[in-house]
């Protein structure tokens, strides 16, 4: 169905153009008229036509004049002028407000219905792609929540590369590189600082849980995790390094808004505590601060900045820059780390000496920390006796630069070479099981279990580190023997099949012709068994 709307102040004119559209369209179409500017206007905003068909000379207001007025309400409305005069002017002003044709009077007929088709066409195309897009759009409704909770699962238990990071952002189209961290926490009733019954309230907060993103996402532009026991946790891009005094108040009140609403609609009695602005991929300190605030107040809605909590800095001090040093060294990222502990270095060369030593030592202390946590090495209490009599030593800065690089270098060093001496001493131990148990009919969970890792840990483990998966190493290992028992004629060949593993002679046929190129048979039989082909 098509809304047509007829505008023109000669009665003719509209019964002749009603009649053309009736005979030539039947039902499809339904139409209404207009003899005047002002009725012309007033009848669009109810009719909301897809086409109207306008002369430009009417009494009061012309019918270029109603266009514009109509178009201010209706932007996809497709006009048809007709005019008797052929007035460029006209015909230009028609143009520019996206007119489909301009027609003089009297009216072709063949050329009005053309006319109409094309317009209808134009119609059918916009609808199309309004519904293609209502079906993208109702994907995305489904998708989004989906990255979203990636998102801020990934950053919270730092389970992520940056690149991770820098995809999760284009794909949620998040243009800055700063955000702050809200956590929502539910109970039946406030304790203190607690909410009791986070089992009950946690539930009624799932229950609701897609109202209750849809008003955090009306309210602020952000990203909104699942429901976790009885919290969600919220990223909020900000678009600076911090927030101002007046962002943070106009934030809480409208935090508190929040709080109100959701518990007069769901009953559902809500905290919120919001963490510091900090980079992205740095949103577990912002968190962490978001779920003091609550503990350090019995508000309904704490800021960390207003409260006693977390490290305040001067402002000139290089936070991102130790923060990226600390990421870096637990990664065992040495080249980044390095680097990072260079840039920290330039920034306090300046100061007075002793500041230095100490800053450099409590650097130094907490990267080997780091290593110790994350490399699986062993600490050793006597490990770092010479470390204040070599600081100590010098008083030139370049030489506690050379020290303070070198020290940072080896924490990572360490953490890189612990797990990779882990992943070596992993597979070998898991190769040795192999050769050791090939015979049996053993499975990557009896290996995995061997060396005490998780099937799947170890099998991506052991590919990494060989370059095949479990079964291709096992069947190598078993075709090897095979060959060597094929030499020995007083075997037969279910004999070896079950002295390398396989119950089933067929299956061991198959797997030794596809791995070695021939049947055990030929193989035996061609003098391959024995050395003397090749």
């Amino acid at each position: 169905m098509y809304k047509i709307m007829l505008a023109d102040d000669e009665g003719i004119v509209l019964d002749s153009l009603r009649f053309i559209i009736e005979k030539e369209f039947g039902n499809e179409c339904e139409i209404a008229t207009a003899k005047t500017g002002r009725s012309v206007i007033e009848l669009a905003e109810s009719f909301r036509p897809d086409i109207a068909v306008m002369d430009i000379q009417m009494p009061g207001i012309n019918g270029i004049e109603a266009m514009r007025e109509i178009r201010r309400t209706n932007s996809s409305v497709i006009f048809i002028v007709m005019s008797a005069y052929d007035k460029f002017d006209y015909a230009q002003e028609a143009i520019k407000l996206g007119v489909l044709d301009y027609v003089t009077k009297p009216m072709n007929r063949e050329k009005m219905v053309s006319l109409l088709h094309a317009a209808m066409d134009q119609v059918a195309d916009e609808r199309q792609k309004r519904s293609e897009n209502l079906i993208i759009k109702e994907k995305l409704e489904t998708v989004v929540p989906i990255l979203e909770n990636g998102l801020i699962y990934n950053i919270l238990f730092k389970e992520y590369f940056e690149d991770d990071i820098e995809s999760y952002k284009s794909l949620l189209d998040m243009k800055s590189d700063y955000a702050y961290m809200m956590v929502m926490v539910c109970g039946d009733e406030q304790e203190g600082s607690h909410m009791t019954n986070a089992v009950g309230s946690g539930v009624r907060m799932l229950r609701n849980y897609k109202e209750i993103r849809d008003i955090l996402k009306d309210s602020l532009e952000c990203a909104v995790g699942t429901v976790m026991s009885n919290k969600i946790a919220v990223l909020v891009p900000h678009s600076s390094t911090r927030m101002d005094y007046n962002d943070r108040a106009a934030l809480i009140e409208r935090i508190r808004e929040i709080v109100h609403f959701t518990r007069r609609k769901f009953g559902i009695r809500l905290r919120i505590g919001i963490g510091g602005v900090g980079p992205i991929n740095a949103m577990s300190v912002s968190y962490n601060e978001a779920v003091k605030a609550l503990l350090f107040t019995t508000g309904s809605v704490a800021h960390a900045d207003d409260l006693p909590i977390g490290c305040n800095y001067t402002d000139d001090y290089p936070v991102e820059t130790e923060e990226r040093l600390f990421e870096e060294i637990r990664r065992g990222n040495k080249e980044g780390a390095v680097r990072e502990a260079d840039k920290f270095f330039e920034w306090m060369k300046d100061s007075d000496i002793n500041n230095i030593r100490l800053k450099i030592i409590e650097f130094v202390l907490f990267a080997e920390k780091l290593a110790y946590e994350n490399g699986g090495m062993t600490y050793r209490f006597e490990s770092r006796q010479d470390y204040l009599p070599e600081v100590l030593a010098t008083d030139l800065v370049e030489k506690l630069r050379e020290w303070f690089l070198l020290k940072i270098g080896e924490a990572c060093t360490n953490i890189e070479n612990k797990r990779a001496e882990r992943a070596i001493s992993v597979v070998d131990m898991a190769k040795g099981y192999i050769r050791e148990n090939y015979s049996r009919n053993i499975s990557l969970e009896d290996v995995s279990r061997a060396v005490d890792i998780s099937p799947y840990y170890f099998s991506r483990l052991f590919k990494e580190e060989t370059g095949e998966n479990f079964i291709e190493y096992l069947t190598s290992i078993r075709m090897e023997h095979a060959k060597e028992l094929l030499t020995n004629p007083g075997y037969s060949m279910k004999e070896i099949c079950l002295m390398i593993g396989y119950q089933d002679p067929n299956y061991f046929s198959r797997s030794f012709k596809k791995n070695v190129g021939v049947t055990p048979t030929e193989y035996r039989d061609n003098g391959l068994a024995g050395g003397k082909m090749t």
